[in-house]
């Protein structure tokens, strides 16, 4: 039995470990492809590719634009919500404690009412004022008692209250964020609408284009875009100077960049430099 599971384990192993094999294999075969693809392609061509991924990131960020802070401020209010209702919850939780409290002391009270009845009744028959003297004591100290745990039991109750309002005003809070909420997913679902399948289309372009872009290439544009304030890691020479900085660009500078041999990037602010006459193609 125990070699038919060790031969079974073994099978299962070997299989994993094939299925893995092939997984490895065909994405060094999909990378492969596309290092091909990337090394056919001319200079020229890979900075057309890239500043047509800036023109659709571009168009995908105006598209966000659009529907603004909305999605932060549904996200924000969720939370809200999230939070008033775990409030409320603590709460509520500790009105049960408070409640078990006041029944202790409830019980303390009758068990001190009960004791000071048997030592009024062991009064009556005490032998001398030793005795007398001590159910005295013992009277008092539960009537201290009582009075102790009734007081406690008055602050409890006042606290009960306190809470009890509290959860009132939080559950009014919570019913007006979510008429707030409602309204923002409104409005954020008409937005949305009107802009989701170019949203779709976009991304699926930009996707096309990033598997023909090399990896090493997609990073630094990335990294670029990513640190730009305008998100623009890819721009076109205006007037002699970065379409991003705007800071002048040397005659030589720009004759490299028309001819478009290479990746140029600009000296002040590292983005992307490509012809001008990309924008008009």
């Amino acid at each position: 039995m125990a070699e038919k599971t060790k031969k079974t384990e073994a099978k299962k192993i070997e299989k994993t470990s094939t299925r893995k094999t092939k997984e490895k294999s065909t994405a060094e075969k999909s990378e492969s492809k596309k290092n091909k693809i990337f090394s056919d392609l001319s200079s020229v061509n890979k900075l057309r590719l890239l500043y047509e991924l800036q023109i659709i990131d571009s168009s995908i960020d105006r598209i966000k634009t659009i529907r603004g802070e909305l999605p932060l401020e549904v996200q924000d209010l969720e939370d809200e919500i999230v939070g008033f209702d775990t409030r409320i919850k603590n709460l509520i939780q500790e009105i049960k404690e408070i409640d078990i409290n006041i029944n202790q002391r409830k019980v303390n009270v009758e068990k001190a009412k009960n004791l000071i009845k048997k030592y009024e009744e062991q009064q009556k028959n005490v032998r001398n004022n030793r005795e007398f003297d001590s159910l005295s004591k013992e009277l008092e100290y539960q009537s201290l008692e009582i009075e102790l745990n009734e007081k406690i039991i008055k602050e409890l109750g006042a606290k009960i209250k306190d809470k009890k309002r509290e959860i009132e005003t939080t559950k009014a809070m919570v019913a007006d964020k979510k008429i707030a909420l409602e309204e923002k997913k409104q409005e954020l679902s008409e937005i949305t609408s009107e802009t989701a399948n170019d949203e779709k289309e976009l991304i699926g372009r930009a996707n096309e284009i990033k598997y023909l872009i090399e990896q090493r290439l997609l990073t630094a544009y990335n990294k670029i875009r990513h640190n730009a304030r305008n998100g623009l890691a890819v721009v076109t020479v205006k007037r002699d100077a970065c379409g991003g900085c705007f800071n002048k660009i040397p005659p030589q500078r720009q004759l490299d960049i028309k001819m478009s041999k290479k990746v140029i990037v600009c000296e002040y602010c590292g983005r992307i430099l490509v012809d001008s006459d990309f924008a008009n193609e």
